[in-house]
């Protein structure tokens, strides 16, 4: 019973990961094979019918290094949250995903902004600072293990490479971040253990310091 249980987990941890990028391939893949162009249907920032991109720019690409680039470390985030933050998992990456869009829409500049790069950040963001404000070893050392394989993503949320949306990777980052705060108590938390009163802490007062119960003396109080 078990391990069906366990088998059951593994499986709900790794279907949303496997999914996602399954579908942007599948997407990248639509566009090569029916030559059809899905760019238009990215964030098309301060522009009514940009809007959409808020929503659709997450599942497109420009080609295929571009593709290569997101879904490693979209894999290895997204498995991360579902298996840390299962509670809080969806309502990251949905709502997550639609207000780094949106942002993006807010400030960026008059281009197209495609691909999965600002969900990259959102959680990569996330699940760091998620580590640090809950002081949980576990999710400390997962940090510090996104930290060192995707620490020079933190640079290119600056405008410091032509051709880049750096303005939906800041979007990403920002939001990440305010989730991180927003949700510190939901998800794993660092338990305070209590601890029971023994015999042996009986023998030291609130300071302590030695003090055994006076046995004689409750003896004499019993025996008048």
């Amino acid at each position: 019973m078990k391990d069906e249980s366990q088998l059951k987990i593994s499986k709900s941890v790794f279907f949303i990961p496997i999914l996602y990028v399954f579908g942007i391939w599948f997407i990248y893949w639509v566009e090569i094979y029916f030559n059809f162009n899905f760019n238009k249907y990215g964030v098309l920032p301060r522009d009514l019918m940009g809007l959409r991109g808020v929503v659709l720019s997450h599942f497109i690409h420009s080609d295929a290094n571009h593709l290569f680039s997101n879904s490693v470390p979209l894999f290895v985030l997204l498995l991360s949250i579902f298996y840390f933050y299962k509670d809080i998992a969806y309502k990251v990456l949905i709502f997550g995903g639609i207000l780094s869009g949106f942002l993006t829409w807010v400030i960026a500049r008059e281009s197209y902004h495609i691909g999965a790069s600002g969900i990259v950040y959102l959680l990569f963001s996330f699940v760091f600072f998620s580590g640090i404000i809950r002081k949980h070893y576990r999710l400390v050392a997962l940090s510090l293990i996104i930290i060192f394989l995707y620490g020079s993503m933190i640079w290119y949320v600056l405008p410091i490479k032509d051709g880049m949306s750096w303005e939906g990777h800041a979007s990403g980052f920002m939001i990440g971040l305010l989730f991180a705060i927003f949700y510190r108590n939901k998800g794993i938390i660092k338990e305070e253990h209590q601890f029971e009163e023994t015999a042996f802490d009986l023998l030291f007062d609130e300071n302590g310091e030695y003090a055994p119960p006076k046995i004689e003396e409750e003896l004499g109080e019993e025996i008048k």
